[in-house]
């Protein structure tokens, strides 16, 4: 064995920790005993409106049966969860927390008699649904920059794929794979680095890392077939992760099947399920309605403002592509002039090095065309689009999806992603929101958009209107 795979085994093992399950159970318990003390003043505040006594015990009780949660958790490898997507880890958090507060209510009804405290129960359980995924989200952060959160693991083919993953892992720390080697059969790579992941030598060099790499990643397209068959055979590893040659293919939602002697992966279509898209349109306008009421004197502040420093209308118009390929109007609050078109040619012919910029973004930091004051404020916090809200509830436009974008815009995309896109309903914010936001160029734009059709389900919905919540609070890549 070489000196520089004896490090990198080293290396591995003194890696493997198990701060983060501790954290992250912590955190947790002490995120749940906060819902119910807020569920607690909650109650307090709104205790004219209830008639009956709580004594003390039946506090406790709410309190108590909460720690069911952390167990059931713990049972659904949440603890700390490295082999979940973000978006997995959510459809179980929610599931849980949904299974522990029905089966205590039903538990009260039936067994108990009403021994527990409702008013609590039900304020708590809306906290618990908000509180310790943000608590959760909080502790990953910081063992991530303290660099205590993730697992060795090995990489077996050192090709595209192989190579395309690991960027991945490197790139995205949250998701708790941390490359130490790769391994492949080919002499040329040995001894070499991949992303500053080393090679450390041949496929027969798998054994050395078991017990050390807590998973070993097996990259189909990058091995010859007889050595992936016989790989699968000889590993030892805790967990074996294989990544099928199938580019473009859904990655969420896939369903192992076993088909007699052979395995199959179901992928599930989930726009092809009526039930999905009636749930999607029930989510749209359940949350779609509330926030236009509340946004009307925001909306009416904003157009006053806009009124009293540009002429015109308050409102802008633009037309564009929608499902099916039908035409849509997608409304905004005006944050530009109106000659806005003929001051950014002006702006880009005397500012050449801002034009290869906006062909790939079709944005500028410093746009020239928008209003003073009120114009970066409200494309910052995404205020200007308020009024899609009633396009949503019309019909036209989801909560989430793909970003209805201009004409100019859309014709540098090729013909199979445009027809793509006119699958769904276009989103008033969407992964590439969530994610780029204005940092990500047109590529970035259509890699996020793909896998969000491809992938569709409402957890994904929910996950990326979670994260569409930070995005604007922080104005993240906004401009």
């Amino acid at each position: 064995m070489s000196t520089a795979t004896q490090s990198v085994l080293r290396d591995s093992e003194a890696s493997v920790s198990k701060l983060p399950a501790w954290a992250i159970c912590i955190s947790d318990i002490l995120a749940l005993e906060l819902s119910f003390a807020l569920g607690f003043a909650v109650r307090q505040l709104l205790s004219s409106l209830f008639t009956a006594e709580i004594g003390l015990e039946q506090y406790l009780s709410v309190a108590a049966g909460m720690l069911l949660l952390p167990v059931i958790n713990y049972q659904l490898g949440l603890y700390p969860g490295y082999l979940l997507g973000p978006v997995e880890r959510l459809r179980r958090r929610v599931l849980a927390t949904l299974g522990v507060f029905g089966a205590l209510i039903a538990w009260d009804s039936l067994v108990a008699r009403g021994v527990l405290s409702r008013g609590v129960l039900l304020a708590t359980f809306a906290f618990a649904l908000v509180l310790p995924p943000l608590a959760e989200l909080a502790v990953r952060t910081w063992l991530v920059r303290r660099e205590r959160w993730g697992v060795p693991v090995v990489m077996l083919g050192a090709g595209a794929t192989g190579q395309a993953l690991a960027q991945t892992f490197l790139a995205d720390p949250q998701l708790g794979f941390r490359p130490v080697a790769f391994l492949d059969n080919r002499p040329a790579l040995w001894n070499s680095s991949v992303n500053d992941v080393p090679v450390a030598g041949p496929l027969a060099l798998a054994p050395d890392f078991e017990g050390r790499a807590v998973a070993a990643i097996v990259c189909l397209g990058d091995l010859p077939k007889h050595d992936a068959a016989q790989l699968l055979h000889e590993l030892n590893f805790a967990r074996v992760i294989v990544v099928p040659d199938l580019p473009g293919v859904a990655s969420l939602w896939i369903t192992a099947r076993q088909m007699g002697s052979h395995l199959g992966f179901e992928v599930k279509k989930n726009l092809l399920l009526r039930r999905n898209l009636a749930l999607k349109s029930v989510m749209d306008r359940a949350v779609a309605l509330p926030l236009f009421v509340l946004s009307v004197p925001v909306l009416a502040i904003a157009a006053a403002w806009i009124k009293i420093v540009s002429r015109g209308p308050a409102l802008y118009r633009q037309t564009r592509e929608g499902q099916n390929g039908e035409r849509i109007s997608v409304w905004k609050l005006r944050t530009m002039h109106l000659d806005g078109e003929r001051i950014l040619e002006q702006w880009l012919e005397t500012h050449p090095e801002d034009r290869d910029h906006w062909n790939r973004h079709f944005k500028l930091k410093h746009d020239p065309r928008v209003l003073p004051i009120v114009g970066p404020l409200l494309r910052r916090t995404s205020l200007d689009e308020l009024p899609q809200l009633w396009s949503i509830l019309a019909g036209e436009m989801s909560l989430v999806g793909p970003r209805p974008l201009p004409d100019y815009h859309l014709n540098h995309f090729g013909p199979e992603f445009r027809e793509l896109r006119t699958r769904v309903l276009p989103g008033l914010t969407g992964l590439w929101q969530v994610s780029t936001r204005s940092e990500g160029d047109a590529q970035v734009l259509e890699a996020m958009d793909t896998y969000y059709i491809r992938n569709w389900s409402p957890w994904l919905d929910l996950y990326i209107l979670a994260r569409t919540v930070t995005a604007v609070l922080l104005a993240r890549g906004a401009y």
